[in-house]
């Protein structure tokens, strides 16, 4: 990846409430491996005994051997942690070390600790007075099972689904365009992925020669991409049990304790492999930190991409239409926007509970352009928001529905499946609509 992380137009330490959010989130990293042993053998073991002797008795021998289970369950958990404190470090080293003052970082460190990253960014992060969300805690548990789905040779049947389509449709796109200019290279093809999560697809784009810009405002995802980006040293560096804090529809604890490693491959070594393109992927490749809506509407990135594409993206908006103003304003006139997802609403109706932040944010919105932070929200079907874009200025070339279903880090081997049956849609922008 680029030498330059980050780009974007924020620095999440220069504003308080973005500091304690940013805070929060390392520590729902630092904090995984103590959560999930008490969440998910503490408190079960405590519920275990709490049966009637004479049934926990029973249990505990074979073949259910429960408290076999238990031990097993907290030997997966430490090697999910392994993953998080990663991503810990990553995160730390890229938002947050450099901001630090050396002298008081010296000051407050034991001199035994020097040499371990971990327990010097720990010991940092306990002076900071930091309060970890729960959102923020179950939103890094998430994150390290959405490993399965993007960087494991499992996840593969799920994620080809939904990024092969998107792929071949931009090098369509480019044997078209290189019809027209014979000499064309893949890095002239500027391509912009909106919601990059884990970087995967940002990978994928890359590696088939285009110039590609990522896009995320999750610092959960942000880190963790990173670290699988710039960090990991191998392949298949980290071991990780996706589905093992989920006890319920296993047909065999096998299937619940089943491990995978990631990634499946190492970014860098497949980076440096010729790809078709005259430029270095490395300096092809970046990731940009921000709210996709207020970034990409500014002067700065009118016309500057040529294709815009979106995996399980426009359902993350409360008002689509602001990602479709977007997208018009960053594609250039005559460029591609490549879709591919259901319509899974993020954004329902506020609650009455809700009203008083919903009254912060309009204040906000009067001083500044609050983004996906707006107020309002409206779910639309996907007719509707075909037409929308149309009025927007863009024109159909492709529609699919229904044509394929997909899981989302969904569990092969559970005995609940759910599936989507995602859109898939190219669009080209042929008119400028005010």
């Amino acid at each position: 990846m680029a030498e330059k992380e980050w780009e974007g137009v924020f620095d999440p330490m220069a504003d308080p409430d973005e500091q304690r959010h940013l805070l929060s989130v390392l520590d729902s990293f630092r904090s995984y491996r103590r959560l999930a042993h008490f969440n998910g053998t503490h408190v079960r073991r405590q519920a275990f005994y709490s049966l009637p002797q004479e049934h926990w008795t029973l249990l505990s021998k074979p073949p259910f051997s429960i408290l076999d289970t238990f031990s097993k369950l907290d030997d997966l958990i430490d090697g999910n942690a392994e993953l998080a404190e990663a991503i810990f470090k990553a995160g730390f080293q890229a938002f947050l070390a450099p901001t630090l003052d050396s002298e008081w970082v010296a000051s407050i460190v034991p001199e035994n600790y020097m040499h371990d990253e971990y327990q010097i960014y720990s010991i940092i992060l306990d002076h900071m007075n930091v309060k970890t969300s729960q959102n923020d805690m179950e939103k890094a548990r998430g994150c390290i099972n959405q490993f399965y789905r993007e960087w494991s040779v499992e996840g593969h049947a799920e994620r080809s689904k939904c990024f092969e389509p998107v792929v071949a449709a931009l090098e369509t796109e480019f044997t078209l365009r290189r019809e027209v200019q014979s000499a064309l290279d893949r890095s002239a093809m500027h391509i912009l992925v909106p919601g990059a999560g884990l970087g995967r697809l940002v990978f994928d784009v890359c590696r088939a020669g285009f110039n590609v810009e990522g896009n995320e405002i999750s610092y959960h995802e942000l880190m963790a991409s990173a670290l699988v980006l710039n960090h990991v040293q191998k392949a298949g560096q980290f071991r990780i049990a996706p589905f093992a804090l989920g006890c319920s529809n296993h047909i065999s604890r096998a299937d619940q304790f089943q491990t995978v490693q990631i990634p499946d491959i190492h970014p860098g070594t497949i980076l440096g492999v010729a790809d078709g393109s005259n430029v270095p992927a490395s300096t092809r490749m970046s990731m940009a930190t921000g709210d996709f809506c207020v970034l990409y509407s500014q002067a700065e990135y009118k016309n500057a991409f040529d294709a815009v594409a979106t995996v399980f993206f426009i359902d993350t908006a409360p008002n689509i239409i602001r990602y479709i103003e977007a997208v018009r304003n960053c594609l250039m006139l005559g460029g591609l926007w490549v879709n591919l997802g259901p319509l899974l609403w993020h954004h329902a109706p506020l609650r009455d509970d809700e009203d008083e932040k919903d009254e912060k944010r309009r204040k906000t919105a009067k001083v500044a352009d609050a983004g996906i932070g707006d107020p309002g929200s409206v779910e639309l079907t996907h007719e509707e928001v075909v037409a929308l874009i149309e009025h927007f200025g863009f024109t159909m070339e492709k529609q699919e529905y229904a044509a394929f279903e997909t899981g989302y880090m969904t569990n092969p081997r559970s005995m609940l499946q759910s599936n989507y049956r995602p859109a898939f849609w190219v669009a080209r922008k042929t008119k400028n609509v005010n």
